[in-house]
């Protein structure tokens, strides 16, 4: 008999079907057996009221987590979970587990502290809401694939060894490269602007490494992101609109296709407006100002409570979960930040929050030559490093821009988690490395 999927069971009412994955649970009532199983999508429960057929678990003394088939008569129930049950159970074991974790897995959530729940994620990352988050991941990620493919965009992946830093040399893990200095890079910032110059419009799903020593609960070393880059814009504005896109798509995504893992997790997908509100840099210092009598203005950059304060008041003033913060200071971009025309202390960037934290950052880069070479000049940085990358801007390059969003960070906003960790596959931070 072919397996099929738990969640595939409601097409086969009045059929024998086998389903295969983990003993999830097995409760008794009075004569009764019930016999939870999960596989790699869902659950569902196995009723029998005849001992022998409960013998390959019993006789053995397994436990939870046993690896296991069921064929069984599927029959709908409204009081079983999900509405099904497999009645007249016979099961088969395939890998053996005579102990069970020490933390259940079949409780409604992980009742662990972080640090446990981390050093166990191997075995904790099977529980259904945890599961839940990196499905949504995938979905997050399918979603960014599918609408950037649908507008003309080309996927690409850059080297993760670089011969410099995209930034600058601060923050950047160094590695010995058969005797010669090398790192990981920081993002493909500049292999996506490079491939500008050859497809126009690109995008890349990948890993960042940012060597920078926070112990905080939205940063870690190690993490996903999803970069975009595109030729022929007028300004930091089309990369806006762009964005919005992408992030929209998404959205379209997980409502399609992960309603399960939403419904588990109890999230509603908070509306995008056809425009997001947006407010530039020094407005918001005067408006923090103004509304919580902290004077911000002069500083170069936002800090998290600023941005908590910005979220609220775009949800409050606008109705949006989403806030563009433009114009920050060229002090705080980097060198290849295209800056305002009209403003030339402030750039044609962005961040944008999403429930009052930083979410993305984007805008216009610099797309002629000369202008790189001043910019580095400024920067105090030598050419020399960054000569392939010169090169693509020497043979001529469109008004170009861009953004990138952080994966996990995303997650954890739509989450409502505290935790980027908790939104974090394996995370890699200042203590962590394994697993």
């Amino acid at each position: 008999m072919e397996r099929i999927r738990t969640t595939a069971a409601g097409s086969h009412i009045g059929e024998r079907v086998r389903v295969q994955g983990w003993l999830h649970n097995l409760r008794r009532l009075g004569g009764i057996s019930f016999i939870i199983l999960r596989d790699g999508w869902g659950t569902i429960q196995a009723v029998t009221e005849d001992e022998t057929a409960l013998a390959p678990l019993r006789d053995a003394n397994l436990a939870v987590e046993t690896v296991l088939a069921i064929e069984g008569t599927v029959i709908s129930n409204s009081q079983a979970p999900g509405g099904l049950e497999l009645q007249s159970p016979r099961l088969e074991i395939i890998t053996p587990v005579p102990t069970p974790p020490d933390i259940p897995l079949n409780k409604r959530a992980v009742n662990t502290a972080l640090s446990n729940l981390l050093d166990h994620a191997v075995v904790l990352n099977r529980h259904p809401a945890r599961r839940a988050v990196f499905r949504l991941a995938a979905g997050a990620m399918l979603g960014f694939r599918r609408t950037l493919t649908a507008l003309g965009f080309t996927e690409i992946q850059s080297p993760k060894i670089v011969a410099s830093a995209t930034e600058s040399g601060a923050n950047v893990f160094k590695i010995d490269y058969f005797g010669r200095p090398a790192y990981l890079a920081q993002s493909p910032q500049f292999y996506k602007q490079i491939m500008v110059g050859v497809f126009e419009r690109v995008f890349e799903v990948g890993p960042v490494f940012r060597a920078e020593p926070h112990d905080t609960t939205r940063h870690t070393n190690e993490y996903v992101s999803l970069d975009v880059e595109f030729g022929f814009i007028r300004d930091h504005f089309t990369v806006m609109a762009m964005l919005r896109e992408a992030l929209a798509g998404i959205w379209e995504t997980l409502a399609e296709g992960y309603s399960a893992e939403l419904g588990l997790l109890e999230i509603a997908l908070p509306p995008i407006p056809a425009t997001i509100p947006h407010i530039h840099f020094s407005d918001a210092q005067e408006l923090i100002y103004r509304q919580h009598g902290v004077d911000v203005r002069g500083e170069p950059d936002l800090s998290p409570q600023d941005e908590r304060w910005l979220g609220a008041w775009a949800h409050a003033e606008h109705g949006s979960d989403f806030l563009f913060v433009t114009g920050y200071p060229m002090r705080k971009r980097p060198f290849y930040t295209h800056p305002d025309p009209s403003r030339p202390e402030y750039s044609n960037s962005f961040d944008l929050l999403f429930r009052g934290t930083e979410l993305v950052t984007g805008g216009q880069r610099l797309h002629r030559y000369e202008d790189y070479l001043a910019a580095l000049a400024r920067a105090n940085l030598p050419t020399e490093p960054f000569q392939s990358y010169l090169e693509a801007f020497r043979y001529g390059m469109p008004p170009h821009g861009g953004f990138a969003i952080g994966l996990e960070r995303l997650l954890m906003q739509l989450t409502r988690s505290d935790n980027l960790r908790l939104t974090t596959l394996f995370p890699r931070d200042l203590t962590r490395l394994a697993p």
